[in-house]
């Protein structure tokens, strides 16, 4: 599972970057959000908006997965053969777009170009998670992975990780969109290349391998379940016992409580010094009678 959720993720950050215009998002955010301290409301939000239409889609494909799991060979075969073939119409830019399967989609994308402040930013996240011509293929192999689960709970999860992959690195670029300079962002969008007489891009070119190994990957470790685990067993429970004391409510209460006031000072602090570096310098007042 650790592998799907990591997948998830990389494809939420490689959907962001994506050549078909999903990089305008930074720009967006970095010319509408006025402070750096308004910068984490509106990803908040924006994540928000990228749940409402994500995390169902992911629970409709873990449901489906669901209904055939008892056929659990048939069910990794199918995952492993679309995951494959997404990898490769993905990497020979051969991408669709899947908001138009959604009915009543054109309106909300209308709305997106409207409004402003935060619901502007909402309605932004709940199109920008599923349009997008290059994101396709990327949004449907974590869709396919998230049915070869077969699971509603761990499909919707794994949408709500590709959703978070979208929005960390939204984030960051955003804050930094200005010192990047146009050479940052040319390098970000990456470059075309000629391969066998096709005209591909680097970006989409790498993303399609990725989502073919996974493929491969998936039917090799029937599902991902002989995979071995990221953190060796020995070290989670080193971790767990470590932990116990964790559980006490009250040990609970106090650490969510330190990290909110932790939180608060930072912010306090970010907000002065950006108070301060706006205030306009005073001005310099002569003597009478004397000349500058």
């Amino acid at each position: 599972m650790e592998v799907g959720l990591l997948t998830a993720f990389l494809g939420g950050a490689l959907a962001l970057l994506s050549p078909c215009g999903a990089l305008l998002l930074p720009g967006f955010f970095a010319s509408t959000v006025t402070s750096r301290a308004a910068l984490l409301p509106h990803a908040l939000v924006f994540y928000l908006g990228l749940a409402v239409t994500l995390v169902p889609l992911g629970i409709g494909a873990g449901a489906l997965g669901a209904l055939v799991v008892g056929h659990r060979t048939l069910l990794i075969g199918l995952t492993s053969a679309v995951l494959v073939l997404l990898g490769a119409l993905h990497a020979l830019g051969l991408g669709f777009d899947l908001s138009r399967l959604l009915p009543g989609f054109d309106r909300l994308q209308q709305r997106s170009t409207r409004g402003s402040g935060f619901a502007r930013t909402f309605v932004l996240g709940a199109v920008g998670g599923i349009a997008g011509f290059c994101a396709g293929p990327i949004l449907g192999a974590v869709l396919t992975l998230a049915m070869g689960q077969g699971s509603m709970l761990l499909a919707g999860i794994l949408l709500a990780v590709y959703g978070a992959g979208m929005v960390v690195p939204l984030t960051v670029l955003a804050a930094v969109w200005n010192r990047l300079g146009d050479r940052g962002r040319s390098r970000l969008r990456g470059r075309q290349f000629t391969l066998l007489g096709r005209r591909l891009h680097t970006t989409t070119f790498i993303t399609g391998l990725v989502i073919i190994a996974l493929g491969i990957l998936f039917w090799a470790t029937n599902g991902l379940v002989t995979l071995p685990s990221l953190v060796p067993t020995s070290t989670l429970a080193r971790w767990q016992a470590s932990s116990a004391g964790l559980n006490d409510p009250v040990v609970q209460v106090a650490a969510i409580l330190v990290l909110g006031l932790l939180a608060l000072l930072l912010w306090w602090r970010r907000d002065r010094r950006r108070r301060r570096e706006e205030e306009p310098s005073a001005p310099i007042t002569l003597a009478p009678g004397r000349r500058p």
